[in-house]
């Protein structure tokens, strides 16, 4: 595998780490959040729920825009939803604003776990498919486990602001949302959907 190829794949791999800090990072926040905005049970339910939801929506719809106008863009709207999701719960000041991030986010879960390992599949030379397409998933288990490192070192060592910590908790996905958001412009369109809709 040449450094262009592996370098592709390490941007486009950052959906899946997104994908698996997304879903990851709530286990250390949710303690946080419900102290911060006194919820009930079934609020607690619905907060850890909308993710899930804005997933199944994101997965209704990729397919057929991926087709549509390639899967470049939608790699990118993933990648700025998820930067947007971050940013938003970090800063959100009602359990509705919080509410609507987080499905914002579940969205862009929605779109990784379709186009991520579609466009793997796409870009990667036939004798390197297999072990290209695992990167994803590995990708997913290394964002689940940044998320709960990262929560405990914030834990650990900010326990002085306790109050806040939720927030920077989502904050930290920011990070690799923006590096996604940046890579995306440069990582080629997939050939195969290129030859799909006539342009050899």
């Amino acid at each position: 595998m040449n450094r262009f190829f592996i370098l592709i794949l390490c941007i486009v791999s950052l959906g899946g780490l997104l994908f698996g800090f997304d879903m990851a990072v709530i286990a250390g926040a949710l303690p946080l959040v419900k102290q911060f905005f006194g919820l009930t049970p079934n609020q607690e339910g619905i907060f850890v729920s909308s993710a899930l939801i804005g997933c199944i929506v994101g997965v209704l719809f990729t397919g057929s825009f991926s087709d549509k106008y390639g899967r470049k863009p939608v790699l990118t709207v993933a990648s700025i939803l998820f930067l947007i999701s971050a940013v938003g719960c970090g800063v959100s000041s009602t359990y509705l604003m919080l509410i609507i991030f987080r499905g914002i986010g579940g969205i862009g879960v929605g779109i990784a776990s379709i186009v991520v390992p579609l466009y793997i599949a796409e870009i990667s030379p036939s004798q390197f498919r297999g072990r290209a397409v695992t990167t994803y998933q590995l990708a997913i288990t290394f964002g689940i486990l940044i998320a709960y490192v990262s929560n405990y070192l914030l834990i650990q060592y900010l326990p002085s602001q306790n109050q806040g910590l939720w927030r920077v908790m989502f904050l930290v996905g920011a990070i690799p949302a923006i590096l996604l958001s940046i890579g995306a412009y440069f990582v080629p369109e997939s050939p195969r959907w290129l030859l799909k809709v006539g342009r050899n």
